[in-house]
């Protein structure tokens, strides 16, 4: 293989890390790295809410302080890790699989990113001035009474809104005008794929979120009466504004991680992607069905009841597609040459895991189910087996996958494979227990509970600190492996996608000339890739 080797041999300027740096590939790297950091944030507020939830009473957070902890918990989750971590994903390699030298709007795009660090800064530092206490969903009345910190919560909430759809407008854009030569749409990874469909979800369901926030605040600072009932407001108007948004953002933090799985499957199993298009549509399909499912979580709302029977109906629907990638997934790794490596051990976990999640959300669809179960820890199961045992899974599979690109380093294998089996334990030994305690009514968002509880939230407290401790195996491997691990190959997976035609790590102009596809690149043949001056600049099967 002939690639650019002045990458592999350059000194790392770390300082370009810490700078208005428009490479995508620098944003991508600050996108991963921040949200970590926040992703930790995060995992210590939940190991807090899990410490005061091991036994019956409140002996170390009150009820107010156990709802801070708790809202905290799940806005830097959602807003400050999930969501902007799969977006670091898309700027660092959609421009490499497309063959592109960068994102459409570079400026816009490093913009993105600097949104997000004050936006953190301020959601944490609304802890301290008397946080938010009425949960990620920010439910009216309590989000309009809430203290000070609330208001905080909500513009830091609304700046990370801007973010999204700054990005999303860079991968719709790129996408759509960049790709190589004799690229075409069916030419396109399902990385890619996932996140055009993620993006687009983004354009059209984030400014409603931002919109809704914005009149909380207007009726916290300027006294305005939105949501309030005596002044004829209307507090079921959030909920709908809210799950418009938010259901949407589930398929948001899980979509991109389709398709990392999309792309780890084919070159750990030696097979080509089976059902390729299949995935494709499926994609575009949860976009636009995850649109209409809003309402199923409003059963209890008191909404029209010849309502729920629409909801429901589309929310079951939404299943067809994403069985379609999980049968496909089956079939790409069925009667494959496995080869278990971590990225394929994530990938596996992701799909056993993120079924339990999907195989619950049917249930919960359910209205006579979702009306015995809502508000219990049923649901805080299924959410959690959804977005940790499927979004988190995902990115873990995705970080060490490129982990050799993006710093022309390998990991300790070894350590990886600890790594996995830690977090895969440690998620169903944490939220197992809890389909159980909600099946038998206990309700989520208490801090204290009935003494028949205690034995499922004891397990459930056992998980969640060797999910705790699993991060230290892994940030201990990224940070040593990067600094002095054994150099990478260009292409050590022998994947077929265009990102590994490119150095390890890449140059920072990406390819020496404009990439031009001759081939589909999920045929596990040989895959020339041209360029327009020089002919084949590299084969990604040899």
């Amino acid at each position: 293989m002939s690639v650019n080797t002045a990458a592999m041999t350059e000194k790392v300027d770390w300082r370009k890390y810490f700078t208005w740096n428009t490479d995508h590939k620098v944003i991508g790297i600050q996108y991963l790295v921040t949200t970590f950091f926040f992703f930790i944030v995060g995992g210590a507020l939940a190991m807090l809410v899990r410490t005061e939830l091991g036994q019956p009473g409140t002996d170390l957070l009150d009820g107010v302080e156990y709802n801070r902890f708790l809202t905290n918990h799940g806005s830097v989750m959602i807003f400050l890790w999930i969501i902007p971590v799969l977006a670091g994903f898309g700027n660092y390699l959609i421009p490499l699989m497309i063959g592109a030298r960068d994102m459409a709007f570079p400026n816009l795009n490093a913009l993105s990113f600097w949104l997000i660090p004050p936006a953190g800064v301020l959601m944490i530092a609304s802890f301290f001035v008397g946080s938010a206490e009425s949960g990620w969903t920010a439910y009216v009345p309590l989000s309009v009474t809430a203290p000070l910190g609330q208001t905080l919560w909500a513009v830091s909430v609304i700046i990370l809104g801007v973010s999204s759809l700054l990005g999303a407008i860079n991968f719709v854009t790129t996408t759509l005008t960049m790709r190589a030569e004799g690229m075409g749409f069916w030419d396109l990874p399902l990385f890619v794929w996932g996140m055009l469909a993620t993006a687009l979800m983004i354009l059209v369901a984030t400014p409603m979120l931002t919109a809704g926030l914005i009149l909380i605040a207007l009726d916290r600072v300027a006294g305005t009466l939105f949501f309030d009932v005596a002044a004829g407001g209307d507090p079921v108007f959030w909920q709908n504004i809210f799950w418009f948004y938010s259901h949407p953002a589930v398929y948001i933090m899980i979509l991109p991680g389709m398709g990392i799985i999309s792309e780890i499957f084919p070159v750990f199993s030696r097979k080509p992607i089976f059902g390729y298009k299949a995935i494709a549509i499926s994609s575009m399909a949860i976009s636009v069905l995850g649109l209409t499912v809003w309402a199923h979580h409003m059963f209890t709302s008191g909404m029209n009841p010849a309502l729920r029977i629409p909801y429901m109906i589309t929310s079951m629907i939404i299943a067809v597609p994403t069985g379609i990638k999980i049968f496909s997934w089956l079939g790409t790794i069925w009667d494959g040459k496995l080869r278990f490596t971590t990225p394929m051990l994530f990938a596996l976990g992701f799909i056993s895991m993120f079924l339990i999640g999907g195989i619950t959300g049917i249930f919960l669809a359910s209205i006579p189910v979702d009306l015995h179960v809502h508000d219990t820890y049923f649901v805080v199961a299924h959410l959690h087996f959804v977005l940790f045992g499927g979004s988190v899974s995902a990115v873990y599979a995705g970080l060490y996958y490129w982990f050799p690109k993006i710093t022309g380093r390998k990991y300790d294998e070894r350590l990886g494979k600890v790594h996995f089996w830690m977090n895969f334990i440690g998620t169903n030994l944490s939220y197992l227990p809890m389909f159980l305690a909600g099946l038998l009514g206990m309700p989520r968002r208490v801090v204290d509970y009935a003494p028949e509880f205690t034995g499922v939230n004891q397990l459930a407290t056992v998980g969640a600190y060797l999910l705790g401790l699993s991060t230290l195996p892994f940030l201990y491997n990224a940070i040593v492996s990067w600094a002095r691990g054994p150099r990478a190959e260009s292409n050590p997976w022998r994947a077929l996608t265009l990102e590994w035609t490119t150095s390890s790590p890449p140059p920072e102009h990406n390819f020496d000339e404009r990439p031009v596809m001759k081939i589909w690149p999920y045929s596990y043949g040989e895959v020339e890739v041209e360029s327009e001056a020089t002919g084949p600049v590299a084969s990604a099967g040899d």
